[in-house]
């Protein structure tokens, strides 16, 4: 068995709630090695996000040449700088913009792009040099070479299914569903040894994980205040929810990841996009508030992005499935500019916008300025993004 499907087995079973046998309970003992304020939470827009709809050249009359059925009306538009402007969803992120606390990063992407939302998903969690195909995802390698011994809570995954992005080696990263049923079952010690095995030594290791982490999750969320705001009742809440309380409690994970699903608008996109941007803005500026009340903004860096964007032409209903879009840093104290051109629609690429910033190069800036980690170490050779930080 996998340690993909042992954690599905475990760690997401029946909604998270996690029960051991009293043989795989023994081995969870270690301490946390982690150390450090600095984590990065990831929030990633699965569909393929219509970056031109989000983040909108409003006094581009292309745009509009382009999109007749689904352009937002600058009379709707909040703009921001450089002729660029938010979705009338997304008045929290122009808020947080405004504040200095928000950076949009134009045009992201990488070359050769690829269309298929599994295989672009794929690229994005693994960062391979030549979209090769990996085993392990960038942050797990991260982790694997950041924790040395593995610490099974240097990353947490807030989600139903494990994610690529965090798979290394070491099983130094949990998948949870509800922290809060996140329960080590039978505490009854146990003194079983395995012997020396490589097939057996996996099992201790994903043993050492599910309970060990349960542990920790458990006593972070004894630790960590309430929050100190209302979050709106959606997946997306709840989830950031659990990852404030966990990083009020001290729970030192480096890495947080969750998802929202939703954003492959071939049809009825003016409606379903508006509902799904309107569910991010909502639930992060709850976690943005959360943060910032309990003075941990400047420590926690929020990452929104999606595997791609959209078609520059609408199809009359909607956007197909296109290539480069903004991403978003929000907090970590980033320097709450615009960085990059804006979008160039006189300048495509069959129809699609060239990307001008390559996400390693994002990649590479929040491992070096954020984790103070030689991206090199794990295969990203592209150059730091300047200024961000």
């Amino acid at each position: 068995m996998n340690r993909r499907n042992f954690l599905n087995l475990t760690g997401t079973l029946t909604a998270g709630t996690l029960l051991l046998p009293d043989f795989l309970y023994s081995f969870g003992k270690q301490k946390s090695i982690i150390t450090g304020e600095q984590c990065v939470v990831f929030i990633q827009l699965n569909g393929g996000n219509d970056g031109l709809n989000t983040f909108i050249p409003y006094q581009d009359m292309m745009y509009y040449d382009f999109r007749p059925k689904i352009a937002i009306s600058k009379n709707e538009i909040i703009q921001s700088a450089q002729g660029m402007g938010f979705h009338p969803a997304l008045k929290n992120f122009a808020q947080m913009q405004q504040s200095g606390d928000l950076a949009v990063i134009q045009n992201v992407g990488y070359p050769n792009p690829v269309k298929s939302h599994f295989r672009s998903q794929e690229i994005w969690q693994t960062a391979p040099t030549n979209q090769e195909f990996l085993n392990d995802g960038w942050l797990g390698r991260f982790l694997d070479l950041q924790c040395k011994d593995h610490q099974p809570t240097a990353g947490i995954n807030i989600d139903t299914i494990d994610n690529l992005a965090l798979k290394g080696d070491e099983p130094n990263s949990i998948t949870v569903k509800d922290p809060n049923r996140f329960l080590a079952g039978n505490k009854m010690e146990v003194n079983t040894k395995l012997a020396i095995n490589p097939q057996l030594d996996f099992v201790r290791k994903i043993a050492n994980s599910v309970v060990e982490g349960a542990d920790e999750i458990q006593n972070a969320l004894k630790k960590g205040a309430p929050a100190e705001v209302v979050y709106p009742k959606t997946g997306l809440s709840k989830n950031l929810e659990w990852m404030a309380r966990l990083i009020k409690g001290n729970l030192n994970s480096k890495v947080y990841y969750t998802s929202l699903n939703g954003f492959d608008t071939h049809d009825n996109q003016l409606i379903i996009h508006n509902n799904k941007l309107t569910e991010l803005n909502d639930a992060v500026f709850s976690f943005y508030q959360d943060l910032k009340k309990a003075e941990l903004l400047e420590n926690v860096t929020i990452v929104v992005f999606s595997e791609f964007g959209r078609r520059v032409k609408d199809n009359g209903k909607g956007t197909d499935h296109g290539t480069a879009a903004p991403l978003f840093v929000i907090g970590g104290s980033n320097k709450g500019k615009i960085i990059g051109n804006n979008p160039n629609l006189q300048d495509l690429d069959g129809g699609d916008l060239k990307h001008e910033i390559d996400f390693r190069s994002v990649y590479a800036s929040l491992l070096q300025q954020k984790m103070e980690f030689d991206p090199v170490k794990i295969g990203i050779r592209n150059p730091e993004l300047k200024g961000l930080f």
